[in-house]
């Protein structure tokens, strides 16, 4: 059967002398792979560009739920991104994103609101006048809410620990090390109470922007089994500047 739905791009890798296997997420289907033809041809039929990681794209493609590797038939763009691919900082903001959702995001099952989440966040991206520094911080938060591990209690005078093992906060420091101190479980709790388009009110002098992220990801690797080693926080610490 033929399915239309709208995809984000997740990734891509070499198939065969002309053709490419893509990771797309898919709002109808959820995380599918496809092989794409004729992309590395003399005459492609399909532009590279167009499958590049985070692009959001509207495709048709042949489904079976019982292969994990079916054939696109069509893919266009749904969003044709203006700043990001002329912007280090944005681009860099992107790809993070996009490997962190790659890390946390599997399964068939269609998932409406995660799609519009993702969609949103790199649209916005693109589209911004506001600095982006915590863009990727304030997704990373967020995106915990799909993953089943979002954030309890509230920062207050008699709760002002953050317990990432446990995920909530609390009002004295835990017996274990895996616990932020009273500036950063603030800064924290900002970000997880701010919208996307004020979340770069939130103040980080460099080295704690960068301990801020680790932490994060920390956060993650506590909470999702076999989470991997993120490689592209550290170009993007240094295109950031933190």
């Amino acid at each position: 059967m033929l399915i239309k739905t709208r995809g984000i791009i997740f990734k891509a890798k070499k198939y065969s002398e002309t053709s490419v296997i893509v990771d797309v997420f898919t709002e109808e289907k959820g995380l599918r792979s496809y092989i794409v033809s004729g992309v590395r041809s003399k005459r492609p039929t399909v532009s590279a560009g167009l499958l590049q990681p985070m692009t959001a794209v509207d495709l048709v493609a042949y489904h079976r739920e019982d292969q994990d590797l079916t054939r696109l038939k069509e893919i266009r763009p749904h969003h044709v991104f203006q700043s990001i691919p002329f912007d280090i900082r944005r681009s860099s903001v992107g790809l993070f994103m996009v490997e962190v959702a790659r890390n946390t995001v599997h399964g068939h099952e269609a998932n409406e609101a995660l799609f519009d989440f993702l969609l949103r966040n790199f649209v916005f991206l693109d589209e911004t006048t506001h600095p982006i520094a915590n863009l990727h911080l304030h997704f990373m938060i967020h995106l915990t809410e799909f993953m089943g591990f979002l954030p309890s209690g509230d920062f207050e005078q008699d709760s002002h620990f953050f317990d990432l093992q446990e995920g909530v906060f609390i009002h004295e420091k835990p017996m274990h090390n895996y616990w932020l101190a009273e500036v950063a479980s603030a800064k924290f709790y900002q970000l997880l109470m701010l919208s996307m388009d004020r979340c770069h009110e939130v103040p980080f002098e460099r080295e704690e922007r960068r301990s801020f992220l680790k932490n994060l990801l920390l956060y993650y690797r506590l909470h999702i089994d076999n989470f991997p080693t993120v490689h592209s926080h550290e170009v993007l610490e240094e295109v950031l500047g933190g």
